[in-house]
């Protein structure tokens, strides 16, 4: 059973930068094809796509942290990170990281992100 594994999360000051990242617990053969999403779920709030990296390297992000977040993978490492930077206070969060493709769908159990001076 594959399972992915967050860590980098923490209490950070209004302003400061995190860098996130997600392995996997065991190789994946077919990881280099299948697409990497970062979420997060603010208390009481729905679960929100924060950023997405495909196979094929190709990026999205949600408007909230364009040009202040940045996703990316590291296929000989079963890694995928985001950076963090210039946080804010509505950025604090449980991020999650999963990785899917047609066949797959796998999470991990999320890491706390705070914001707060």
């Amino acid at each position: 059973q594959v399972q992915l594994v967050e860590s980098g999360g923490g209490l950070v000051q209004p302003g400061g930068s995190l860098r996130l990242s997600c392995t996997t617990t065991r190789d994946i053969f077919t990881l280099f094809a299948m697409d990497w999403n970062w979420y997060r779920q603010a208390p009481g709030k729905q679960r929100e796509l924060v950023a997405l990296i495909t196979s094929r390297d190709n990026t999205n992000y949600a408007y909230s942290v364009e040009g202040r977040f940045t996703i990316s993978r590291d296929n000989t490492k079963n890694t995928v990170y985001l950076q963090m930077n210039s946080l804010k206070p509505e950025d604090t969060a449980v991020y999650y990281c999963n990785l899917h493709d047609d066949r797959a769908d796998y999470w991990g159990q999320g890491t706390q992100v705070t914001v707060s001076s």
